[in-house]
């Protein structure tokens, strides 16, 4: 008899931890999070892009949610990539725009989001664009360079070192320069010049597309780069083959994981410049290069899609798609794209670029698609890319640990659209502060003038001599003013914004 009791004991607990097995399996599926470069809220079509199609990104949101009001941190690449894989805010670093030559930026005692994934059981890996530092300030490219992703919590790295418009321009595989010949080793330097790769200043015959000062030291592939660069021959980039080389890395990536649950951050170059399309590519838009590389970067997008499906995973698949920062038409190369952006709106109906406090300088597009569990629709949302964190923590089951992504918020049901109760307050940085509670939006007041390398590139920073206030519920575009209107409200919301900067209280 006590037998008996002890076989139905255990039946009983068997059906009562079962559903815990399943759970559990459902929470751990592979993640996929595509970053793309500069690209726009309005540059993809379900956002309304006019003059080039986005058909596979269009199929993510078809099939997933679309976030409407889901931002970047920061409306520039080092500080959103910062507090992207930290949860935590790139002013709280000091975090900015750094050149190529630049020591790692992420403090290697913090546990990222890579690290974090790891400790869940994920193989992690990176393929792209990465501008956070290698190194120690000191690099030497001939040999393994570190510390970088690997330190940083990925377990495999094919690596665009910092930007496409930047020196060193080549390829790195694992912390090593891929395809480098020791009899030609490398130089870099970013302040004096070497003798080495011709430079724009003085060799504008032998360019592809001519830039501004800045974008004309060396010159490699027939683009002007930012920084000093010489030897490496064998190992440098070929632009044009950008979105092939990637995509293949990825899919590569995808295809030896595909067995274990697996996190790859597919950080694209697209759309940033030089806008390089490859010959396939070529007038796939009516906008010139940077409508062409949208439609690039779209194709990126399909190879990923297409091999998830290929291999039977995409049900076990959460995929992110977004981008670093918003769009910007002039940006260092002459390549007509103010010129021929025609009635497309990159922003869509926000105001404001890349580089500005206006929300079109961190709104970003943002599709999360999960076949079978992610309900398809539209996600109204106040929600911030440091929530990834903490969010795909208790997706998986780790806790945060405490001093480490002190700002991101946990909002699964969101993410996965079970919610669109997101963030009451939302820090945003650029080259001034801005606060989001709720559609109130709060400008402190900035008075200097623009510098001049702003207004080159046509840009609006949101800087303004007094404090700005906007209802985003009936002000979209940022153009009316109520400061004077609501005093008590600028009073809150600037001593919140003041608190959050000075550490005193939680943006989460």
């Amino acid at each position: 008899m006590n037998y008996k009791i002890l076989q139905f004991a255990i039946f009983l607990s068997t059906l009562c931890f079962f559903p815990f097995l399943v759970y559990s399996q459902i929470q751990k599926p592979n993640i996929v999070l595509i970053y793309v470069d500069d690209l726009g809220y309005g540059d993809i079509g379900v956002n309304g892009a006019v003059g080039v199609n986005t058909p596979n990104v269009d199929n993510l949101a078809k099939r997933g949610v679309n976030f409407t009001d889901a931002h970047s941190s920061s409306s520039t690449c080092t500080p959103s990539r910062y507090s992207l894989l930290t949860g935590r805010h790139a002013f709280r670093n000091k975090a900015a725009i750094i050149n190529g030559d630049a020591p790692l930026i992420i403090d290697l005692n913090i546990e990222t989001l890579p690290k974090m994934l790891q400790k869940a059981g994920y193989h992690t890996g990176i393929v792209g664009k990465w501008h956070l530092g290698l190194g120690n300030g000191n690099v030497n490219w001939n040999e393994e360079v570190k510390p970088g992703p690997k330190e940083v919590g990925f377990n495999y790295s094919f690596l665009i070192p910092s930007t496409g418009d930047r020196i060193p321009t080549v390829f790195m595989e694992n912390q090593r320069v891929v395809n480098l010949d020791p009899n030609d080793p490398i130089e870099v330097s970013y302040g004096s010049r070497l003798d080495g790769y011709p430079l724009g200043s003085e060799r504008p015959e032998l360019l592809k597309q001519h830039a501004d000062p800045m974008h004309l030291q060396s010159i490699t592939n027939g683009y002007g780069r930012i920084g000093f660069m010489k030897g490496g021959k064998s190992a440098l980039w070929v632009d044009e083959d950008f979105p092939f080389v990637l995509s293949e890395k990825a899919v590569d990536y995808i295809e030896k994981q595909k067995e274990n649950p697996f996190f790859l951050f597919f950080s694209l170059h697209d759309i940033h410049q030089p806008r390089v399309a490859n010959v396939e590519f070529v007038r796939k838009s009516l906008m010139g290069p940077r409508g062409d590389v949208i439609a690039q970067m779209d194709w990126c997008v399909g190879e990923i899609t297409k091999t998830l499906d290929k291999l039977g995973i995409t049900e076990n698949t959460l995929l992110i798609f977004t981008s670093d920062n918003g769009p910007i038409l002039d940006d260092g190369y002459f390549d007509y794209a103010r010129e021929m952006v025609g009635s497309h709106l990159p922003a869509g109906p926000f105001k404001g670029t890349k580089y500005s406090i206006y929300e079109g300088g961190t709104r970003m597009p943002t599709i999360v698609s999960w076949p079978g569990t992610v309900e398809p629709g539209t996600n109204a949302a106040l929600i911030s890319q440091t929530d990834f964190y903490a969010s795909l923590a208790k997706l998986v089951g780790q806790p945060v640990a405490s001093g480490n992504a002190e700002d991101s918020g946990e909002f699964l049901d969101v993410l996965l659209n079970k919610s669109e109760k997101g963030r009451e307050y939302l820090l945003e940085e650029a080259y001034v502060f801005g606060i989001r509670h709720d559609n109130w939006k709060f400008i402190p007041a900035k008075n200097v003038d623009v510098p001049q390398w702003l207004r080159i590139k046509y840009v609006d920073p949101g800087f303004f001599p007094e404090p700005q206030l906007f209802d985003l519920s009936i002000d979209p575009f940022e153009t009316n003013n109520l400061a004077n209107k609501y005093p008590d409200k600028v009073k809150s919301m600037e001593a919140k914004l003041i608190s959050i900067v000075n550490g005193e209280a939680s943006i989460r």
